[in-house]
């Protein structure tokens, strides 16, 4: 897989994010997806196969008091790292910082691992 298809979809994948529009996450994700979130402490909670993760998902993307910010996306082959900021108010500390390390296979993500600056 070359890094621009990659990056494609990731750029996708973050809009649907950035514009509030979990839509966008359609044609994304593969059937065996998995996603292990940041929380909760420790290990964070995992999520298994397209409905679960697409739901997961779509939960934030829809979130409309959210702010997600990608710092930067980088892509090599099927891997992919999304340096991330969420806010979620105006104040300096309502924010958090974080990274998801994520895997494609045949342009559908397959493995997203969310972790947070703690």
């Amino acid at each position: 897989m070359s890094d621009d298809k990659t990056l494609q979809v990731l750029n996708q994948f973050n809009a649907a994010f950035q514009k509030h529009d979990p839509s966008l996450l359609e044609g994304l994700l593969a059937e065996d997806c998995v996603l292990e979130n940041s929380g909760p402490a420790p290990d964070g909670s995992r999520h298994e196969g397209l409905a679960a993760c697409r739901e997961f998902w779509s939960a934030i993307a829809a979130d409309a008091n959210a702010n997600f910010e990608p710092e930067e996306v980088w892509a090599s082959g099927d891997r992919g790292i999304i340096r991330w900021k969420l806010s979620w108010g105006p104040g300096p500390k309502d924010h958090v910082r974080g990274v998801n390390l994520m895997r494609l296979r045949d342009g559908l993500i397959v493995e997203g691992m969310g972790y947070v600056k703690g």
